[in-house]
């Protein structure tokens, strides 16, 4: 089942016995297990018929023990086990799975790993249960992410936003929801997030940022391009080195392969680069700046300047110096 399956469910009262949570990505999980200690049971009914424990704390046999006792003046007792990882033979679970008492929704958060879907306790957890895997998003998929969650919480982000947001936050959607949390705030309901309020909101400068640095380059726009490059070098804790080199490097990556494209329909090199197609524009006028003979020395170029970043072959030069040194061979 997937997330939304899951939490669809639930909305719905749709109850398993048995949920099995794990995997790299803790949002979601979290998301799971709140959303069953928040709406299975009421206030009232919570105070006898529901309990947190956490893995450092219990053994297997605690848990079946917990899970065998029946509700008091209610339909559900629920127990979630926090931290489950720890747990030594937690697939010995499978004794208490296989004859779930149906009036316990036992929800075991297995973060950060994973079981063997291909033994046996996996399979009969997902028989019997739900077992579910939280996996991390790839890059490309955050942008989507972002949008689909502000929708279902009634609000609308323009693109260069989007890319604003996903530029600085990276891909850990844990960290995602709670600046978006905040963002939100202050907002009216279907007001529609752009780059302003971020700004103020979250404290990325609209002006001086990655995507704007792109943007120079890719217009040939020395003075904006050395202006961003000056604010990174002041403000270096806001705007890493290994971060803007990485940004960059995708960057070209993505307009070296816009000259490889053989339909250059607005929508199709959106789908192929993975980009909102707002931004295909961007991208048609860097190739036009930059032919793929340039473009095979400028990667060159970025990886050189991740090695000396990293200390190889430069002992004296600053992130700044580096930085400066590497958009003058990329604009000349």
């Amino acid at each position: 089942m997937t997330f939304d399956q899951i939490i669809a469910d639930l909305n719905n009262k749709v109850y398993f016995p048995f949920y099995f949570l794990m995997g790299e990505e803790p949002y979601f999980i979290d998301e799971i297990s709140n959303c069953i200690l928040n709406t299975v049971l009421d206030e009232t009914e919570q105070e006898f018929n529901q309990t947190v424990l956490y893995g450092r704390d219990v053994d297997v046999d605690t848990i079946i023990s917990e899970a065998k006792r029946f509700p008091m003046m209610a339909n559900h007792q629920v127990l979630v086990i926090k931290e489950a990882q720890v747990i030594k033979n937690i697939e010995d679970l499978l004794s208490y799975v296989q004859n779930c008492l149906p009036s316990t929704i036992l929800v075991i958060c297995y973060k950060y790993k994973t079981l063997d879907r291909r033994k046996k306790a996996a399979k009969l957890f997902d028989k019997h249960g739900v077992l579910f895997e939280s996996k991390k998003l790839y890059d490309n998929h955050v942008q989507a992410w972002i949008t689909r969650h502000l929708k279902q919480m009634g609000y609308k982000i323009d693109p260069g936003a989007l890319v604003l947001l996903t530029e600085y936050l990276g891909s850990e959607i844990s960290k995602i929801a709670n600046e978006l949390e905040k963002l939100i705030v202050n907002l009216e309901d279907q007001a529609i997030i752009d780059t302003s309020i971020v700004e103020s909101n979250i404290g990325i400068s609209k002006d001086y940022n990655r995507f704007e640095l792109q943007k120079a380059i890719g217009n040939r726009n020395v003075i904006k391009a050395n202006r961003v490059i000056n604010y990174f070098e002041s403000n270096p804790s806001s705007n890493p080195l290994v971060l803007t080199l990485s940004s960059l490097y995708g960057y070209f990556a993505k307009v070296l392969s816009y000259h490889f494209v053989k339909d250059k329909s607005k929508n199709n090199v959106a789908a192929h680069l993975q980009v909102h197609p707002y931004f295909v524009r961007d991208y048609e006028i860097a190739a036009r700046n930059y032919g793929v003979k340039k473009l095979y020395k400028i990667m060159s170029s970025l990886r050189e300047a991740d090695l000396r970043s990293k200390g190889v072959n430069n002992s004296t030069v600053t992130g700044g110096e580096l930085l400066k040194e590497l958009l003058y061979k990329i604009m000349h």
